[in-house]
C-alpha cells in the first residue's frame, strides 16, 4: 500500500501514514516468535519511512504508529499475565482500540501505544540492562503469558489441520 500511495504524497507533501503494529513489535514474549518477528518488523518499517521523510523535508506527510497490548478479538485467548496484574493490564476492547488509535491519527501523534502503560515496558527495554528486563519479565507473568494460547492452539489443530467440532 505505502509503494502505491507514497509517490503521490511525496509530490503533493501531503498524506498521513498510520502503521498497525503491537506492544509485541516494542517488547517481545515467548511462544510467538513470527508474531513478535512481524510486527518488530512493522515497527522498523514506519521508523525507516518516517526517518526518510523527514531526510527528504516532507513535512507535510504525516506518521503514526500505533501499538496496542492484546486487544479482546479472541486472536490471543487464553493469554494471561500474572493473576495480580491482570486488573491493572486487561486485553482492550476493540472499540477503545480503535477510538485511542483515531485520537492520536487527528493529532498527528507520532506514535502510541495502548494502554499508555505499555511505554514501561518500551523504555525499559531500552533503559535497562538485559537481566534486569528478564527478571520484570518473569516478575509480570511474561514468560509464560502465551503457554494457555499455545495449548489451546495445540488442541484446536492436529498434524497442522484444524480439527472441526
Amino acid at each position: 500500500m505505502t509503494k502505491a500511495f507514497l509517490p503521490q504524497m511525496k509530490a503533493k507533501n501531503h498524506g498521513h501514514i498510520v502503521t498497525i503494529a503491537s506492544a509485541l513489535g516494542l517488547f517481545s514474549t515467548a511462544c510467538v516468535e513470527d508474531y513478535c518477528a512481524s510486527k518488530f518488523g512493522a515497527v522498523g518499517f514506519h521508523e525507516s519511512l518516517a526517518h526518510e521523510l523527514l531526510a527528504e523535508d516532507l513535512d507535510g506527510i504525516k506518521t503514526t504508529l500505533v501499538c496496542p497490548y492484546i486487544v479482546d478479538t479472541g486472536m490471543f485467548a487464553g493469554c494471561e499475565i500474572r493473576r495480580e496484574l491482570r486488573s491493572l493490564i486487561p486485553p482492550l476492547e476493540p472499540l477503545y482500540t480503535v477510538q485511542q488509535s483515531m485520537k492520536a491519527i487527528l493529532a498527528e501523534q507520532q506514535m502510541i501505544c495502548i494502554p499508555r502503560l505499555m511505554y514501561i515496558p518500551f523504555l525499559a527495554r531500552a533503559l535497562l540492562p538485559w537481566d534486569a528486563n528478564v527478571a520484570t519479565y518473569r516478575f509480570m507473568g511474561g514468560d509464560k503469558c502465551m503457554l494457555p494460547f499455545i495449548k489451546n492452539v495445540e488442541t484446536k489443530t492436529t498434524n497442522g489441520h484444524i480439527k472441526s467440532s
